[in-house]
């Protein structure tokens, strides 16, 4: 996996051990990022980076495994377009 992110332009991925590695690889991250923990800490490092998801939402910080809002409403308003406009923004010398 960590060749595979190293020859990728920019990687598009939940916050997992995926963008971590990406980053680890010099590889710029596009996260789908649910808040259950807390972004200053787990975002990627190194690289730019664009974080998707709203980050005030009701399991801010629950460090939940499994989404306890009905709905998922810290991702459900990511569009197809955000991601493209993040991963443009990410690609920017």
């Amino acid at each position: 996996l960590a060749g595979v992110l190293a020859g990728a332009r920019a990687v598009v991925t939940g916050n997992t051990g995926p963008a971590h590695l990406a980053a680890a690889v010099g590889t710029p991250v596009v996260s789908l990022f649910a808040p259950v923990v807390p972004a200053e800490r787990w975002r990627p490092y190194g690289v730019p980076y664009v974080l998707l998801g709203d980050q005030s939402a009701p399991c801010a910080d629950s460090r939940a495994r499994t989404c306890p809002v009905p709905g998922h409403p810290c991702l459900e308003s990511v569009t197809a377009t955000d991601v493209l406009a993040a991963v443009e923004k990410v690609m920017q010398p």
